[in-house]
């Protein structure tokens, strides 16, 4: 695997290593050993699909507040993802910094997410699976998120918002208390 370092501090595009041969080709995307040589959180408990039947489908801004903040590696398995995430560790370098990456079945990229950030996608075509691997299980009490369309952040997404969940789109402005309280040593 490559793993790419993005602008936000401790966030990975994950490329899978390909050996092709005249079957097609094989490919690692995930190797506990690895991960752990680079550095990044290893410790996976849960896995989780999202379909989304309609291009501009919009989910997010989502992150879960200590004690259950999580670590993600999101992989789209079908169709087109613009996945945008926010860094929301006040102490850090790239503090309300956010990124975008577009993930597809075709280039097969994941992102590595560490915990306290944001995250959130918008699909790019129809009939689209996002495929997300979790290190902490969800905890609906800590679960927390801000408006999509925020404009403290100013996040330019591709599409016009087709389909978003009523909590999606009824999220407050982000705020400074909303910030996981989470410094660099904790991750």
């Amino acid at each position: 695997m490559h793993f790419i370092p993005t602008t936000l501090n401790g966030a990975y595009i994950v490329e899978p290593e390909r050996r092709e041969d005249e079957r097609g080709f094989f490919a690692r995307t995930w190797c506990q050993h690895e991960f752990i040589a680079h550095g990044l959180d290893a410790n996976l408990v849960q896995c989780n699909i999202s379909f989304n039947d309609r291009k501009g489908t919009l989910r997010g801004m989502h992150f879960q507040l200590p004690p259950c903040p999580e670590t993600k590696l999101v992989r789209c398995t079908q169709g087109i993802i613009y996945d945008v995430i926010v860094d929301l560790r006040p102490d850090s370098d790239t503090f309300l910094q956010w990124i975008a990456v577009e993930l597809s079945a075709d280039n097969r990229k994941a992102l590595y997410i560490p915990k306290g950030f944001a995250h959130g996608f918008q699909t790019l075509e129809a009939n689209t699976e996002v495929y997300y691997q979790m290190s902490e299980f969800y905890a609906p009490e800590y679960a927390r998120g801000f408006r999509w369309n925020d404009p403290s952040f100013k996040i330019k997404w591709p599409e016009s918002v087709n389909a978003i969940s009523e909590r999606d789109q009824t999220y407050a402005d982000f705020s400074l208390d909303q910030a996981p309280q989470l410094t660099m040593s904790q991750l």
